[in-house]
């Protein structure tokens, strides 16, 4: 099957790696998704598929021929972090990190959908992403920082 991971063409294997989650970290050595729950329950796993977020611990490998999708991997330009990846680490919203490539891909989908979320709408948008830390606050003053203009 082919798919654009982080825009450069992949081939993967739905046979052997059956969920997009599967594919991504043990054919293709992407580890920023995260497998936890296995459920669709945690947002550990968060990626975007055609521009949509979704878990791709639920999401079939079959089901995405010829897809794009972005992973916290592709967030970065190079050597230059995303300003949310700056900002988690400035407001330390971080802790144990397991979470969080899953809450940078919401907190970035958020963002280019809404530049300017009031608190409320940052912290509806992030309900699918659990963090066992309870850094809540922290992300929301991450992901406000940012839409601020500021990553600190």
């Amino acid at each position: 099957m082919h798919l654009t991971v982080n825009g450069s063409p992949r081939e993967v294997d739905s046979q052997r790696f059956p969920t997009l989650l599967a594919a991504l970290r043990d054919q293709l050595g992407l580890t920023g998704p995260k497998l936890s729950c296995g459920h669709g329950e945690c947002g550990a796993c968060t990626v975007r598929l055609n521009g949509d977020l979704v878990y791709a611990c639920l999401s079939l490998t079959a089901a995405c021929e010829g897809a794009q999708i972005e992973t916290v991997e592709g967030l970065a330009a190079g050597e230059n972090l995303h300003p949310l990846q700056q900002a988690f680490i400035t407001h330390d919203a971080t802790q144990c990190g397991f979470c969080t490539p899953g809450q940078l891909m919401a907190a970035a989908a958020l963002l280019e959908r809404n530049p300017s979320p009031s608190e409320e709408e940052i912290r509806t948008a992030m309900s699918g992403n659990l963090c066992r830390c309870g850094t809540y606050p922290k992300i929301v003053a991450a992901i406000r920082a940012v839409a601020a203009g500021a990553n600190g």
